[in-house]
């Protein structure tokens, strides 16, 4: 029922801007909080940053001051802009929606899409 789909990655070298966008769209339910993960090779997924339902943002420590996370609740649409990029950036980026259903608490992840920082 619901669709979580990210777009915007890319090649860059380092020290390049990428922004990534993840639009969710299906049944109508309300969105407490949406973020994103990253998943380099052989590697456990890890949190990269987070938005709730209040505007409160959370970043990891490795991307504070260089990534923004904010969203467009018009478009069930969240972004990630990514600036200063460094090479261990490099991983497929998944975009989380976290949500309410019939009382009870869900995480939908989209598929991913690729950002490489290659120098």
């Amino acid at each position: 029922q619901v669709q979580v789909v990210e777009s915007g990655g890319g090649l860059v070298q380092p020290g390049e801007s990428l922004r990534l966008s993840c639009a969710v769209s299906g049944s109508i339910f309300s969105i407490y909080a949406m973020g994103w993960g990253r998943q380099a090779p052989g590697k456990s997924r890890e949190f990269v940053a987070h938005i709730d339902s209040g505007g409160r943002t959370n970043y990891a420590d490795s991307v504070k001051g260089r990534f923004t996370i904010s969203r467009d609740n018009a478009k069930n649409t969240v972004y990630l802009q990514m600036n200063s990029l460094k090479p261990e950036d490099t991983a497929v980026y998944y975009c989380v929606a976290n949500y309410f259903r019939d009382g009870n608490p869900y995480d939908d992840w989209g598929q991913g899409t690729q950002v490489t920082v290659s120098s």
